[in-house]
């Protein structure tokens, strides 16, 4: 099976798991239909872009960041190294120590990112009603970035 068939596969699987039809290239569910027209529009965003803007905020200027659409989020890499990310599913995925993750979620209402049906250990979400203020989103940056920082550039 072609990597084009086998990810065709696990589009079909989440679209009937989330009671989707799955949609020919360049037709649209009848949800979204009727919402209006297709044309140089987009129905929803990818990601938060007003979390994205408080995080971009957050990090400041700092020669070493790029901004890279990833997970179908938004990811701020500090030399290479994902730090932060808003993501599309809401909130945002942390890149913190391994070590740490147990803890961290012990500590905070953060849970544990599952890829695939795998745990992921250094890698925490973290919903958006717990990033609301600035304090608690500084807090989450900070630990992201400077995890990232502790890695060897990319």
């Amino acid at each position: 099976m072609t990597r084009q068939a086998e990810r065709a596969k696990v589009v079909d699987a989440v679209n009937a798991e989330q009671g989707r039809a799955r949609c020919s290239p360049g037709i649209r569910p009848a949800r979204l239909a009727a919402a209006g027209p297709a044309v140089g529009t987009i129905s929803a965003m990818a990601y938060e872009q007003e979390l994205a803007g408080r995080i971009r905020q957050l990090i400041g200027s700092d020669p070493e960041l790029t901004e890279k659409k990833m997970f179908g989020g938004l990811a701020f890499l500090i030399r290479g190294n994902m730090a932060i990310a808003a993501s599309s599913q809401g909130g945002a995925m942390v890149r913190v120590d391994p070590a740490q993750s147990d803890t961290l979620m012990a500590t905070t209402k953060a849970t544990l990112m599952n890829m695939r049906g795998r745990d992921m250990p250094g890698w925490l979400r973290v919903s958006s009603d717990d990033l609301r203020t600035d304090d608690q989103l500084t807090s989450w940056v900070e630990i992201g970035t400077g995890y990232a920082r502790s890695l060897p550039p990319k």
